[in-house]
């Protein structure tokens, strides 16, 4: 499998130059502020929403400052969901560190969030990219819609495979869209090129979403967690869908009686994790998962073939491919 350093060979000097500038975008005179974001910085993923932007730019030309700005719109964007996200579950550790919660409480948490929110969207307005702006402001306006779909779909446990998809087009896979997008936009590709971007990111978002999905059937030394966590937290997700949607009704409910009464039982949920593996769950699952990145490479197949092409191509497989 390709590494992430390999994949960014293409753009390897704006990754780099990327750094500094997203440093910038999140620097404050408020010295709590100041302190929270550098701490957000030093403890940063793997950044592969930057790498989408600027291989999705360097596919239609050179990299200008507006793949930058798309870049950073999107990755403060994305932080301010997951500051968010520790606070609606009362997380206390993220990627290894504690959370923002976690360390300076609740209410600060949610004021860095939208502080992070603002920032994001005040960049495009001080360069002038309204296009950028109406790029990330869609993305926000679906990761919104489709957390809420999920919450009221959630309380009654009968979440569909229609409505699963929904869900996490617009949770997930919306923000790789407009990753890839907004990348494009910025390079000055044609609407055209620019649609065709937006749904191979969206293709590449479901198959990376329901690869999260696997990792809660997995070995637990496998992916250096507890498995089962979705169960716990009664969350639907693709391998279990299509066990309930194919099973007899006694079944079902032996099913649905684990994940509403006894989903804290390790027993029983390690027992029911195996009968989704037996049921053909997962196997159901890696089969739509790989629909979706044979789907995301045909349309990548309809742009000329350059580095940053074959980028995004390993960077495709790299989503669905990874152990973590």
């Amino acid at each position: 499998m390709d590494s992430l350093k390999q994949i960014q060979a293409p753009i390897s000097r704006e990754m780099v130059e990327f750094e500094d500038y997203f440093r910038g975008a999140m620097r404050s005179e408020n010295g709590l502020l100041d302190k929270i974001s550098h701490y957000i910085i030093k403890r940063k993923g793997k950044q592969m929403r930057p790498m989408f932007v600027f291989l999705s730019s360097r596919m239609f030309g050179e990299t200008k400052e507006s793949s930058y700005v798309a870049a950073s719109m999107i990755e403060l964007l994305h932080t301010a969901t997951l500051v968010h996200d520790d606070v609606v579950d009362d997380a206390q550790a993220r990627r290894g560190f504690f959370s923002i919660n976690a360390l300076w409480k609740n209410k600060i948490a949610v004021l860095v969030g939208d502080y992070l929110l603002s920032r994001g969207l005040m960049i495009s307005v001080d360069k002038g990219e309204f296009k950028l702006l109406q790029i990330t402001n869609r993305a926000v306006k679906e990761m919104s819609e489709g957390e809420l779909l999920q919450q009221e779909k959630s309380r009654l446990l009968n979440i569909t495979e229609e409505v699963y998809y929904q869900i996490i087009r617009q949770k997930t896979a919306s923000l790789i869209a407009a990753c890839c997008h907004s990348g494009a936009a910025a390079a000055g590709a044609d609407d055209d090129a620019q649609q065709r971007m937006y749904e191979f990111g969206i293709l590449v978002g479901l198959a990376f979403q329901v690869k999260d999905d696997l990792f809660d059937y997995g070995e637990e030394g496998d992916i250096g967690k507890p498995t089962g966590i979705d169960i716990q937290e009664r969350k639907m997700t693709l391998p279990l869908i299509h066990v309930l949607q194919k099973s007899d009704g006694k079944t079902r409910r032996e099913i649905m009686n684990v994940i509403k009464n006894h989903n804290t039982d390790r027993t029983r949920v390690k027992a029911l994790i195996k009968k989704i593996h037996e049921a053909g769950g997962i196997r159901y699952a890696t089969q739509k998962m790989n629909e979706f990145r044979e789907q995301a490479r045909a349309i990548l197949q309809t742009f000329p073939e350059n580095p940053a092409r074959n980028g995004l191509e390993q960077l495709l497989d790299y989503t669905i491919n990874r152990t973590k």
